[in-house]
């Protein structure tokens, strides 16, 4: 089997790994890249392509890569001023009522 071929993954692993190819490119990623994260992720929730005699021999899925995005996005927050994070807030919880009103 050559490298790179795609025959032995599940109809959901491919599945998954159009739909983050998307969203990477979506974020700017050239559709190599985008590709080659795509199965990177793939690989590692499934440990690898579908194995002979079932897929991932009954090893739980490792969901961790999904969540990364989430964590990382904090950080930009958390250097901002306080009094600037409570001013944004106050906006926010201003416009929500505004439009819920509506």
């Amino acid at each position: 089997m050559p490298r790179g071929d795609k025959s032995k993954y599940t109809g959901k692993e491919k599945r998954q790994a159009e739909h983050i190819e998307e969203g990477y490119e979506k974020r700017g990623a050239s559709k190599k890249e985008a590709e080659r994260r795509a199965w990177a992720t793939v690989n590692k929730v499934h440990k690898g392509g579908e194995k002979p005699g079932g897929g991932g021999y009954g090893k739980a899925e490792d969901h961790s890569s999904m969540r990364k995005g989430g964590k990382l996005g904090g950080a930009a927050s958390a250097s901002r001023p306080k009094a600037e994070r409570s001013a944004s807030a106050r906006k926010a919880a201003r416009t929500r009522k505004t439009r819920s009103s509506r």
